[in-house]
């Protein structure tokens, strides 16, 4: 089962991804190692140029294909993405490597701002396959966005969560 097909409120989550994407920004690229299943979305896709490397390599896909600068990087499984924390994070990136929120249980690296600065860090780090995502932070200028800003864009707290099963989705529509 692929998750990014699963539907929530009659749209699946890739095509409520990418159809936020396009109204934010001008270049929507979608990293995956199937690509044919997403030849009806209207964005760049591509897939990892360093195999079997996790989010990692998929984090480092999006941002070397990218055209601009900076990137925002983002699961396709989250359904309560909010346009306006975005905006938010877009406002604050200009002075940054990355811009990543930070809840008390830890960083959303699947939901930051990354430039393109970043790719020699995370190139090293897949080079001895040390793959945890916020392993190649040190070092680069980073902004974490804390809780009391992230509560004020989503006081329900539901922008970070994830839909891995159909089971996840079932709670999620209970909320």
């Amino acid at each position: 089962m692929n998750k990014a097909f699963l539907e929530f409120e009659g749209k699946r989550l890739i095509d409520r991804t990418v159809t936020m994407f396009r109204d934010i920004f001008q270049e929507v690229i979608l990293v995956t190692n199937s690509p044919l299943e997403y030849l009806d979305q209207d964005c760049i896709i591509v897939s990892d140029i360093f195999k079997n490397k996790g989010a990692l390599g998929g984090i480092y896909t999006g941002i070397f294909y990218a055209s601009c600068d900076q990137v925002f990087v983002s699961a396709c499984d989250m359904p309560f993405l909010k346009r306006s924390f975005i905006g938010h994070m877009i406002e604050c990136a200009d002075r940054y490597d990355i811009v990543v929120p930070e809840l008390p249980d830890g960083l959303q690296p699947l939901h930051a701002i990354y430039s393109k600065r970043c790719l020699n860090h995370i190139k090293k780090l897949m080079d001895i396959d040390d793959l945890k995502i916020t392993g190649f932070y040190r070092g680069l200028k980073t902004l974490k966005i804390e809780k009391e800003t992230i509560k004020s864009f989503d006081p329900e707290g539901k922008m970070f969560i994830n839909v891995n099963t159909r089971k996840d989705l079932e709670h999620i529509s209970s909320l």
